[in-house]
């Protein structure tokens, strides 16, 4: 059953509709008169398939859109996504809130832990920590959401906005479980051998691989912790402990560990950026100059441009790097687009695929190394600092696609990138920034690391929207759906985009 908004209200109707006719039709058939297409129940495997698909397309989808101009991965140049590059975001992400978190992802993973928790638990621990991992996508993005009471169906239509603290930290006399508790008692069913099915080719993710799955649930501990490291350090350290002291591979510790949604070739089936960017909307993005700035000479000449984004023809907006030439524009500025869409640079191999067969990117190793690097710093847990940060950058740059000459001459011609220097802040400054640039693809976890730390130092567009003048917007607006249809719940008043999270305390 799907969680509260217009959408979901017209599929109660036509359940009850459906209950309606069937009252009226012939006793002699009630017993008889199931429809196929409308099954009561589906089997573990479906649900697996379509949680795994449907958080990869959210996260490739417009979350990745709006996140990914926000940190200046992209530049907006028509259309919607111009406007969100001005920090025009009210009214937007209804079909990302119901469809793809609520409706979607969230209620098919209830529906998977409550028909298979006595007899499939590998099924309920994955479903676990997916839901998690969903959850985390929608407190980080919009705060306080529907969490302890989501995904009740018509027991409750308007279930309770939970606060962004207990979401994360857990509230025992309101009966929320945290986040955390949530992924170890999701890492408990995935070690429970006593299941009768094990996901096979089901599982786009890891193929029912228990190992893979387990070290999925001990990252996904250590980037909540990592989220709330500012707010509650102690908390966080306390659960990056718990996560080291269970040994070097229970967590991803190689790229091709790595947590990704694989997508395919054929249309209706293509990776979201690609459907996107390249076959329906091929005129709203292109490559951020801002962050190509970043990554171009006078400053380091990074390898992983030409994977990121398209090179171009040498005309008046490119600059040329030791990896090619690239044409990017500013966010949200007022110069000419370049007409021709060959004078753009635009969404590359990495993030798309060739074909629309790019993965989208859940957890990765150079994650994992950057957080523990930042940790080390921070929160003195056990690690080298130094030694994490290097190992980060060489993970995403493989992942990738750099050449190890190529790597290693960026390390060669960069020691001052590439070597941690000066104050804690300027150390974290210099991790959060390769981390950045890793996430290219994935602009949901660079928006976290920025507001949280505020680095990399990015700044406001030259005409921001009203509602956030000084400041890169820190949330979302709730969506029209849920604010209609879910009114009591709602916080009121709404808070703006440009106040902070509960976890963003910088």
């Amino acid at each position: 059953m799907k969680f509260s908004s217009k959408s979901v209200l017209l599929t109660r109707l036509g359940l009850a509709a459906t209950l309606i006719v069937g009252a009226a039709g012939c006793k002699d058939y009630l017993d008889v008169n199931n429809t196929p297409n409308q099954p009561t129940s589906v089997t573990p495997a479906v649900l697996l398939t379509g949680v795994e698909a449907t958080t990869g397309f959210a996260l490739g989808n417009d979350l990745q859109r709006v996140t990914s101009l926000l940190i200046q991965h992209s530049a907006g140049i028509g259309n919607q996504s111009a406007t969100y590059d001005g920090y025009t975001l009210r009214g937007a992400f209804d079909n990302q809130w119901n469809g793809e978190l609520y409706a979607g992802s969230l209620t098919n993973t209830q529906q998977l832990i409550d028909q298979n928790q006595a007899t499939n638990p590998f099924y309920t621990g994955i479903a676990k920590l997916l839901r998690a991992y969903n959850f985390a996508v929608a407190t980080d993005l919009w705060g306080d959401v529907p969490y302890s009471q989501a995904s009740q169906g018509l027991v409750n239509l308007q279930p309770r906005f939970d606060t962004q603290a207990d979401i994360y930290q857990g509230n025992t006399a309101q009966g929320i479980q945290s986040l955390f508790d949530l992924v170890r008692s999701g890492l408990t069913d995935i070690n429970n051998t006593t299941n009768t099915t094990a996901p096979g080719a089901d599982d786009l993710i890891y193929a029912g691989s228990r190992t893979k799955w387990n070290k999925f649930g001990n990252m996904l501990l250590l980037k909540f912790a990592n989220t709330i490291s500012r707010k509650n350090p102690t908390l966080a350290k306390t659960v990056i402990q718990e996560v080291l002291a269970k040994g070097s591979d229970a967590v991803i510790t190689a790229n091709t560990d790595d947590a990704r949604v694989p997508f395919g070739t054929t249309v209706g089936n293509q990776n979201p950026i690609y459907a996107f960017n390249i076959l329906n909307r091929p005129d709203d993005q292109m490559l951020s100059r801002r962050f190509l700035d970043s990554l171009r000479s006078p400053k380091p000449n990074d390898p992983r441009l030409p994977f990121f984004w398209t090179t171009t023809p040498v005309n008046a907006a490119s600059v040329t790097t030791l990896y090619g030439t690239f044409t990017g524009y500013d966010n949200a500025g007022t110069q000419v687009v370049p007409v021709s869409r060959a004078n753009r640079s635009r969404v590359g191999t990495y993030q798309t695929g060739t074909s629309g067969e790019g993965a989208v990117q859940l957890l990765t190793n150079f994650q994992r190394a950057f957080i523990l690097a930042e940790s080390a710093l921070t929160l003195g847990t056990a690690g080298d600092a130094q030694a994490l940060y290097a190992e980060g950058i060489r993970a995403s740059m493989t992942k990738v696609g750099v050449s190890t000459t190529d790597i290693a001459a960026y390390f060669a011609a960069n020691p001052t990138a590439v070597t941690l220097a000066g104050s804690v802040d300027h150390k974290v400054n210099q991790i959060i920034t390769q981390k950045w640039i890793a996430w290219c693809g994935n602009g949901y976890e660079a928006y976290n690391d920025y507001r949280r730390t505020g680095y990399p130092r990015l700044q406001v567009v030259q005409f921001p929207n009203p509602e956030s003048p000084n400041a890169i917007p820190r949330r979302l607006f709730y969506p029209n759906s849920e604010i209609n249809a879910n009114t009591t719940q709602v916080p009121t008043p709404q808070p703006s985009i440009a106040t902070a999270v509960w976890w963003d305390v910088r």
